[in-house]
């Protein structure tokens, strides 16, 4: 156990003992998600990093939670590998375990994986200062991992994470980008039907009348598929998906509230008057505007799914998506079970945990 572990479990303890909260803080380039609360003592989880292991051959690296983003990244690349679910910075100082914390996946998300999909183990303190492993650090083992993918868009409130074990993904031979103008309701039968096809499709977006295609893998697959589908290519496309994954497009350059939509890929497009960004092949729609938290969920059901503030507006309020009365006290058995005493984000994923 490092002494940065020992600092944070101290910490913890003490914090029980006292029947004071925790906040805990890693890169802090995410602080706008979830529930806006100052309550409590901040517990800083940046200090507690490095990259533990690292096996190319087995396609697995562990790291400690508060480890860079971008230091995981540059030391993947070396070997000609990256993480295939694309996490977003949002930020020079996101961390690995923020990242899973908040549950962000990129552009590739719907064909890779989400960053729960590639958790293969962890390790937290829980609520009562105990240091505990869950899963473990081969791809063949699944003990935990339901455990582990639970600290998975909790924001926290399960636990302290400092460990992440995940899998890792060779970087693809060849990546290109097709554009193609249409309106948003032929874009996402258009993208429904990419979606169901054997081929390298790694991601579908629209915007603004256009449709955007990224191919990646073997070049003959590739460029097959390219010259099937036709549109014009992209250059420097990297560049434009970086944007996208991090927020930086104009789209999301504004004040105005962003609406995050998780719906069925192929429900139809409404309110097409308004500032639309569909992502994932449809299944993830960003929404740029006012507008009234009741009605927006009344939408996102019809559409299948459900919808969230994810930036701006009332952060005091509920800003995640509803949940349904037995669900709600599965939350809270859960917060009962790992954080017993509710020092953890109180108040940051839910009001009520």
């Amino acid at each position: 156990m490092t002494d940065a572990t020992q600092s944070l479990i101290e910490q913890v303890n003490s914090a029980r003992a006292e029947q004071r909260h925790l906040r805990i803080v890693g890169g802090d380039s995410k602080a706008f998600m979830g529930r806006e609360t100052t309550e409590g003592e901040s517990l800083e989880v940046g200090r507690h990093n490095g990259i533990v292991s690292y096996e190319p051959v087995e396609l697995v690296l562990t790291a400690r939670a508060g480890t860079p983003l971008a230091e995981i990244e540059a030391a993947l690349a070396e070997h000609h590998q990256m993480l295939a679910f694309e996490p977003p910075h949002f930020g020079g100082g996101a961390t690995i375990g923020g990242t899973l914390a908040c549950n962000q996946s990129g552009p590739a998300r719907p064909w890779s994986g989400s960053v729960r999909d590639m958790v293969l183990g962890l390790r937290l303190i829980n609520g009562r200062g105990e240091h505990l492993r869950f899963g473990g650090q081969v791809i063949k083992n699944v003990a935990g991992y339901d455990v582990s993918r639970l600290q998975a868009g909790a924001l926290g409130t399960l636990g302290v994470i400092t460990e992440v074990s995940l899998k890792v993904m060779p970087i693809p031979a060849v990546t290109l980008t097709l554009v193609q103008e249409m309106p948003a309701d032929q874009a996402i039968a258009q993208m429904n039907r990419y979606s169901g096809l054997p081929k390298p499709l790694t991601g579908a977006f629209w915007l603004d009348g256009k449709l955007y295609l990224r191919l990646a893998g073997a070049e003959s697959a590739v460029n097959g598929t390219a010259q099937q589908w036709g549109g014009e290519r992209l250059e420097d496309a990297d560049t434009l998906w970086q944007q996208l994954n991090n927020h930086q497009l104009d789209f999301f350059n504004t004040d105005r509230l962003l609406w995050r939509f998780s719906v069925n890929s192929a429900a139809p497009h409404w309110q097409p008057q308004q500032n639309w960004l569909l992502d994932w092949g449809g299944s993830q729609r960003w929404l740029s505007g006012d507008g009234d938290p009741a009605v927006m969920t009344e939408q996102a059901g019809a559409a299948g799914g459900q919808v969230s503030l994810f930036r701006g507006g009332d952060r005091q309020s509920e800003v995640s998506p509803a949940l349904a009365p037995p669900l709600q006290k599965l939350h809270q058995r859960l917060k009962v079970a790992m954080d017993p005493d509710g020092i953890f984000n109180k108040g940051r994923l839910y009001g009520w945990m």
